[in-house]
């Protein structure tokens, strides 16, 4: 088995989000549909004898906090294993903005320390260990697009379009509990179908709630609905746009108010780190 292991941690879109009720546990049940991009993180694992640490990057959030450190010690306690990791992480998916990064992040983990420490667990095993961190972890674990419901665990693979994406970061960071918790977020949606979505339908009923808290939100989409329609991804606040081609996303790109960020990436159908590690040795 190697020593270390170097990984491109992907960002998602949801393509849509619709809330159908809310389960007595408190959670939402829902509708979604997640879209992989090569927007990445780069994350950087050393197998050690015993502890799990955090050698550098992501210094914004806790090591207690990290889901990356909260992965890799729940796998550890999991498979009762003693084994140990050093991980290092560059980020550059922006935090707090709807594009699954930490989960992707903590998914990263799970698969890598999977593979680097020999403990064959499959896919689904795995994705019921994420699960338990976050409710996005287990849509990295299945690897690919996918239609999600239940609290997004219950996945089917969907095939989607050759994209290109443009993706504002409007600098505003969105509390996903303020907006799951607001009392005008549309709960009872009435379910539709795989075909339906495909065909046009669908929306993000988090988006409305988003805008009326966070206004620089709503002048993101506002701006960018010029060129192309545009969507928030999860909760928030990263809006964005598809086009068919990437030089028409960066053209539009290059015309962004100077106050947000932008990026352009290409809709992936797969995460490669799970080919990388769930499908190798």
């Amino acid at each position: 088995m190697p020593q270390s292991l170097q990984l491109q941690s992907p960002a998602k879109l949801n393509l849509m989000l619709h809330i159908t009720s809310q389960r007595d546990d408190g959670y939402h049940n829902l509708q979604t549909v997640f879209q992989f991009i090569d927007l990445n993180d780069t994350i950087t694992f050393n197998k050690t004898d015993s502890n799990v640490r955090r050698i550098s990057g992501n210094e914004q959030v806790t090591e207690q906090g990290d889901l990356i450190i909260k992965a890799a010690k729940l796998l550890q306690q999991h498979c009762s294993t003693s084994q140990g990791v050093d991980i290092s992480i560059q980020k550059n998916i922006p935090i707090g903005g709807g594009l699954g990064g930490g989960s992707s992040n903590a998914a990263t983990t799970l698969m890598a320390l999977n593979y680097l420490w020999d403990l064959q667990l499959n896919s689904t095993e795995l994705q019921q260990i994420g699960l338990q961190l976050g409710a996005d972890i287990p849509i990295f674990i299945f690897g690919q697009n996918s239609w999600a419901e239940g609290v997004g665990e219950d996945l089917k693979a969907i095939k989607l379009p050759k994209s290109w994406f443009l993706i504002i970061h409007p600098q505003v960071f969105v509390s996903t509990g303020q907006i799951f918790s607001s009392k005008h977020l549309t709960r009872d949606c009435h379910p539709i179908t795989i075909r339906a979505f495909l065909e046009g339908s669908g929306r993000n009923v988090c988006e409305p709630v988003a805008c009326e808290l966070y206004p620089e939100i709503q002048n993101a989409i506002d701006w960018l609905n010029q060129f192309s329609p545009a969507r928030m991804t999860g909760t928030g606040a990263c809006i964005f746009a598809n086009f068919d081609s990437a030089e028409k996303a960066n053209f539009v790109k290059s015309k962004i108010p100077e106050q947000w960020t932008g990026f352009v990436a290409e809709g992936l159908n797969s995460n490669p780190v799970t080919k990388a590690c769930l499908n190798t040795g």
